[in-house]
């Protein structure tokens, strides 16, 4: 089974509720998810795992909401990591999700270019 990066049935649905606004929503959740990146960043840095825990568990709603299943999967390890004051194993972690953010912020692009077509 290969790794599903992004899920196009939920990319479908959204394109059918939101139609016109869909390209601004895919810009929306990378730019979002930017900040967020740099507030996991930023709680693992400072060793914060109540302000880790919260930005994963932010973070993974929005990645489930947007279909990047891997993104939410490592996002929800990152909450557990914080939740249990594992700190140790947060910088893989966090590693991980910049290096998936890095192949779904190429993914939704693509995808944002073929809807304006």
């Amino acid at each position: 089974m290969t790794d599903i990066h992004l899920d196009s049935a939920v990319l479908m649905a959204l394109q059918d509720v939101m139609e016109d606004v869909y390209p601004l929503l895919l810009d929306t959740f990378l730019i979002d998810s930017e900040e967020r990146l740099l507030a996991l960043r930023n709680a693992e840095q400072a060793a914060d795992a109540q302000s880790l825990r919260l930005a994963a568990h932010s973070f993974k709603g929005s990645c489930s909401n947007m279909g990047t299943l891997i993104l939410a999967g490592l996002c929800k390890q990152l909450e557990e990591v914080g939740r249990r004051e594992q700190l140790e194993l947060a910088p893989e972690l966090v590693e991980q999700i910049e290096r998936e953010f890095a192949i779904v912020r190429i993914l939704l692009k693509s995808e944002r270019q073929r809807y304006r077509h």
